[in-house]
């Protein structure tokens, strides 16, 4: 826990900030520079396959009982706190399902009786901590690449862009590459294959092999490794040198050069409809009002554990680069300069240290947060794009009947 965390705010503690991602949950306390915790999101139990949290496809009582399992294990495990004395912050994505967040609210307020939640827009959240008030964020994570444009500390909802190719979308491809092409060694015979020495690649194996020995290609020997794939009669380039990947004490798995440096071109490699990763920021751009679109493109920010790859922040950028000379693009977007902003950490937890620093906030955090009392009885917590605001806390101190929720002028909700 932090040092004289009585003292901070006329003894209210410091609020707990809960990035709950697809892969990956990161969790620590307001006001500090990192999460204490990264911990996978799902549950491990003896004797059975590990159980995602993050499941928008099963029924409400199972997400209930998992989430319940999952957020009991957060707090007395790893953060070793009360949550009945802490605020709560979620780091929560704007795709994210009413269902998911209703059922999440539900096992704050109903299992832990935690003072207050707020969710938070990972977009929005990365931005506050470079300091600036208009940014186009890429989120590139674990199941999908997001862009969302924020201008004035307000998301521009109706330009999003979505694309399913992420770091899943890699461990997948990843996964057939090494049982087609790749061999394994044994103590007792050499050149087997994957199937036959050891069947299945584990995920966490196959994560493993991606972060160490896979990179990102520059955009002129990336054109070149994609016309190859597609056209025999094409030279490609010099593969990098093949990896020894020991999966055991005794077997050794041989990770191929043109595996190693062609695995991340799937990111690049445009689909029928001409869509990439690259594409989003420039569609996104398209949507946007005129007036924003230099400020949003020279205040480009990429998050996400996917673009964590060696090489990809450079090879983003001279992807939009060339794609922005097109006639599609040129057309319609007269600003060509495109800057991408180094936040003060790691991609995969630029979103939460956004969180830890609005949490900090404490007066802040107190008028944007859905209360306990709110939730026990409206029975729902407003959804931040709708722009509906909760009451004040000072309604219930003062035993009065809340008032329905306010909708501002240029709310969606009819």
């Amino acid at each position: 826990m932090p040092l004289f965390d009585g003292l901070v705010s006329g003894g209210e503690k410091t609020a707990i900030i809960i990035d709950l991602g697809a892969a990956y949950t990161k969790c620590g306390f307001a006001g500090e520079t990192g999460p204490r915790f990264i911990i996978p999101s799902e549950i491990r139990k003896p004797g059975q396959q590990p159980i995602k949290v993050v499941q928008y496809n099963i029924n409400t009582e199972e997400l209930y009982v998992t989430l319940k399992e999952f957020i009991h294990i957060l707090y007395f495990r790893h953060l070793l706190v009360n949550p009945r004395d802490r605020r709560v912050v979620i780091i929560e994505s704007i795709l994210c399902p009413s269902h998911f967040r209703e059922t999440l609210t539900k096992v704050f307020f109903k299992q832990f009786e935690v003072p207050s939640v707020l969710f938070a827009p990972s977009h929005l959240m990365a931005v506050m901590t470079l300091g600036i008030n208009s940014a186009l964020v890429m989120d590139c994570g674990q199941t999908e690449t997001l862009v969302l444009p924020v201008y004035e500390h307000t998301p521009i909802l109706p330009a999003w862009e979505a694309l399913p190719l992420g770091g899943k979308a890699i461990h997948k491809e990843l996964d057939g590459l090494l049982v087609e092409q790749c061999l394994v060694d044994t103590d007792t015979s050499s050149g087997q294959t994957v199937a036959a020495a050891i069947g299945t690649i584990p995920e966490d194996i196959v994560e493993d092999i991606k972060v160490r020995t896979c990179f990102v290609s520059d955009l002129q020997r990336g054109l070149k490794i994609q016309e190859a794939k597609f056209n025999p009669d094409a030279e490609r380039p010099a593969p990098p040198p093949d990896v020894a990947y020991p999966l055991d004490g005794e077997k050794i798995l041989h990770v191929k050069g043109s595996i190693r440096d062609s695995l991340v071109e799937i990111l690049f490699e445009q689909d029928n409809e001409e869509k990439s990763v690259a594409t989003l920021i420039l569609d996104t751009l398209v949507k946007c009002p005129i007036d924003t679109r230099k400020v949003l493109s020279e205040n480009l920010v990429v998050i996400g554990g996917t673009a964590m790859l060696p090489g990809f922040l450079h090879r983003l950028l001279a992807e939009i680069r060339l794609l922005v000379e097109k006639p599609k693009y040129s057309s319609v977007l007269a600003s060509k300069s495109f800057r991408i902003h180094s936040p003060p950490a790691k991609p995969n937890c630029t979103a939460w240290l956004g969180g830890a620093i609005f949490g900090a906030l404490q007066d802040v955090l107190g008028s944007r947060s859905v209360s306990r009392d709110y939730y026990n009885q409206t029975g729902r917590i407003p959804d931040w794009c709708c722009l509906s605001s909760p009451p004040p806390e000072s309604l219930y101190e003062a035993g009065k009947t809340p008032p329905p929720p306010m909708k501002r002028a240029f709310s969606t909700e009819k």
